[in-house]
């Protein structure tokens, strides 16, 4: 497979911040990976490059589409320092192409070859609190060959109005047992409603924001994974090879133990476009 990571061992190396941006935003109607939320131009990806780098990040890999390059690029140049170790990798010239992105699991395998060591994998669109990297690092152990995943409460990662999705996590103390993929998940008065599964959930339930530290194992069955899903599903438009459900998969296979490490942090995010104001409100002393 192209690009496919290898198992060499890269000795103590620094982790890699991934930047998922290469999506679509279908429902907020347009991109929003650089919409401005900060007072001073700043995007979600400027407030967590930041983090990352205080919390011990040695590269960042920002994936994203070929046709926002140039804007991304101009971007970046003007929010952070010259000398930042930052590359950008493009998800639509990483194998098969197709209009609609292949997904989170296609996003970081895109940009495992710029990587040597572990991964910190974040959406670009949302904002995991100032603590959020921070932890997910310190939940590293095990000489790093455990997978981490910071879990946020259900009711701290839902947007004013609108349905969204999340992964609902089963965990028994630190150990991920089960994460189920929920979708047109929204409140309804004092509860909270999901569509797919259909049911209520609770308030307090954890679910992952794609907050991840991954260990060089776990890119190494992430390149199985994709080759096997697009065996399957070459001539489906619409097939996404998500992230979550395959790191779920290697941990229901016995290839990978996965750690929750909670957080009581606040997202923020701008799913739909009602979300800009509450979003910018909260940076707006910066």
């Amino acid at each position: 497979m192209v690009g496919a990571p290898s198992m060499e061992d890269p000795g103590e190396v620094a982790p890699t911040l991934v930047v998922m941006a290469g999506g679509l935003g279908s429902r907020f109607g347009g991109d929003k990976q650089l919409v401005v939320i900060g007072p001073n131009g700043e995007a979600f990806l400027d407030y967590a490059i930041r983090d990352a780098m205080e919390a011990g990040v040695g590269k960042v890999v920002v994936v994203a589409r070929t046709d926002l390059d140039e804007a991304l690029r101009e971007h970046l140049a003007a929010q952070h320092p010259a000398g930042l170790p930052l590359v950008i990798v493009h998800q639509d010239t990483f194998g098969p192409r197709r209009s609609k992105p292949w997904g989170t699991g296609h996003a970081v395998l895109s940009a495992a070859a710029e990587a040597d060591g572990p991964i910190v994998v974040i959406n670009a669109d949302d904002h995991y609190g100032r603590s959020g990297i921070r932890r997910a690092l310190e939940g590293m152990a095990g000489g790093g060959e455990r997978a981490v995943l910071v879990a946020f409460r259900l009711d701290r990662t839902l947007p004013v109005g609108g349905a969204v999705s999340r992964g609902v996590c089963e965990v028994d103390g630190n150990e991920l047992l089960c994460l189920v993929e929920t979708h047109g998940i929204r409140r309804e008065g004092v509860v909270i409603l999901a569509d797919d599964p259909p049911g209520e959930l609770s308030a307090d339930a954890p679910v992952s924001m794609n907050l991840w530290v991954l260990p060089r194992k776990a890119l190494v069955s992430l390149g199985d994974q994709w080759e096997a899903f697009h065996d399957a599903y070459a001539d489906d438009p619409s097939a996404e090879f998500l992230l979550p459900v395959a790191i779920d998969e290697q941990r229901a296979a016995g290839l990978l133990g996965i750690d929750v490490v909670r957080s009581d942090e606040r997202w923020i995010g701008v799913t739909n476009r009602d979300d800009l104001a509450v979003a910018r409100a909260a940076f707006a002393d910066g």
